[in-house]
């Protein structure tokens, strides 16, 4: 009965801090106080703007061309869906350096399943389900991975740091061992649509999921506005609310339209003029779109967001990150929740291995090497504290792009790979010292 009222209690402060930041309503307040706009988020924009823009320069125009911005989004799609899983990880001050490894266990196993196995037991290759069957497959490795993992780490005691070290070394060979060593491929074709590439939703579908999306995030802004009046917090000014639904429908308007105007080129669509809906190849010019890929990545960040703001498991995740031995005080099982939360990490790595894998349209044994690091310092560059207790989704997804924009552009301007690295090194390291200083400047611990 104690401990029950501690954990009430605990939930109603987290409630009361996550709606406390608002300023009294005497006090004055600039427009970006009005717009209740996290400054991080705004600098990381900034920061994407000003990579953009240098490496656009340097490049003679070719970096913000929407063919480049289409292949930018695929190739950010892996990383960030892991990073979104990351987040919740280093919330709870633990770390996981396998998801590279686990990734490629995951996809050799899809691999594996849908071009050798399953094939070999009767099912025709092109079967409508053997992409299905690999893919629950490939997610039911990641879970029990992961929640082996959390295991080690939550219930017998064993630090994550080492836990998942080890897992770096065992899961890759795993994979190793079901291929023996061999790049598994052509993947079936329902499969590779899940690549970018291969699996785009063309011009009219892309504007009508766009035009939903609009209308979605407007009334989500206002609906959330009327359930705050009607519970009595504090709200903004209504020109501020009207200035962010603008903001958010001229940002997906014109991520759908530079997406849209990229065309299929003329020698690929001379390939097979039907399958982009043409008769014939000459003077048909479709466009790709939004690709599915990416369409997955928003559909898992509107996903993890939720479970982080709206859920009891997403509390737990921020009170246990923010003081293990209070959380548990309160009644929280905090070594379930260990478990939870890595097998959460291994699914989302299993997500991963099917777009990474589909994006190349084969399995090889390199693949997803580094990606642990990459998925470490998209999570941390976007705001997530490693001192546990504070991150967001949407910061590691935006961390996750603006890595891949500085390797990609690097990539086009010429720039080694050992440099390319180092940069990348150093831009996190970077990173955390502005972190560490932006929350001594704000008094956040």
């Amino acid at each position: 009965m104690y401990r029950d009222a501690l954990r009430h209690s605990y939930e109603a402060r987290l409630m009361s801090d996550q709606t406390s930041d608002t300023a009294p309503a005497n006090r004055p307040r600039n427009v970006l106080q009005s717009l209740e706009v996290d400054t991080r988020l705004l600098g990381m924009i900034g920061a994407f703007i000003l990579v953009a823009l240098v490496f656009n320069v340097l490049t003679d125009g070719r970096f913000l061309t929407p063919r480049n911005i289409f292949n930018l989004t695929i190739q950010t799609a892996s990383v960030a869906i892991m990073a979104t899983g990351m987040v919740f990880v280093i919330v709870t001050r633990h770390i996981d350096l396998s998801v590279g490894a686990i990734l490629a266990a995951c996809s050799a196993l899809m691999a594996m399943t849908q071009v050798r196995w399953l094939p070999g037991l009767g099912l025709e290759i092109g079967h409508w389900a053997i992409p299905w069957i690999a893919i629950a497959a490939g997610v039911v490795l990641g879970a029990f991975i992961g929640a082996f993992n959390g295991w080690l780490i939550g219930y017998q005691g064993i630090p994550a740091f080492i836990v998942t070290l080890g897992g770096f070394l065992v899961w890759r060979n795993v994979g190793w061992y079901q291929t023996n060593g061999q790049t598994i491929g052509p993947l079936d074709q329902t499969f590779l649509t899940f690549g970018g590439i291969n699996g785009t939703l063309g011009g009219p579908l892309s504007w009508g999921l766009g035009i939903i999306a609009i209308l979605a995030s407007i009334l989500l802004i206002f609906r959330t506005r009327r359930t705050k009046v009607s519970h009595g917090f504090p709200v903004k000014p209504l020109w501020a609310e009207l200035c962010l639904a603008g903001l958010c429908a001229a940002a997906i308007a014109g991520f759908v339209g530079v997406l849209t105007s990229y065309q299929v080129p003329s020698r690929v669509v001379a390939r097979d003029p039907e399958k982009y809906g043409c008769a014939v190849a000459e003077g048909c010019t479709p466009v790709y779109g939004l690709p599915i890929s990416v369409l997955l990545l928003l559909a898992i960040a509107i996903v993890m967001t939720v479970i982080a703001r709206r859920t009891r498991f997403g509390r737990y995740i921020f009170a246990t990150g923010g003081n293990p031995d209070a959380a548990e005080l309160s009644g929280i099982n905090t070594r379930m929740l260990t478990v939870k939360i890595f097998a959460l990490m291994g699914v989302l790595c299993a997500i991963s291995a099917v777009v990474a894998s589909a994006r190349l349209a084969n399995h090889s044994n390199d693949l997803g090497t580094l990606d642990e690091l990459r998925v470490i310092a998209a999570a941390v560059i976007g705001g997530t504290a490693l001192s546990g207790g504070i991150g967001t989704i949407y910061g590691a997804i935006l961390g996750a792009l603006i890595m891949q924009s500085l390797q990609s552009g690097m990539a086009m301007v010429g720039v080694d790979a050992p440099l390319q690295n180092i940069v990348v090194g150093a831009v996190l390291v970077f990173a955390v010292f502005i972190d560490i200083q932006y929350r001594k400047r704000t008094g956040a611990k």
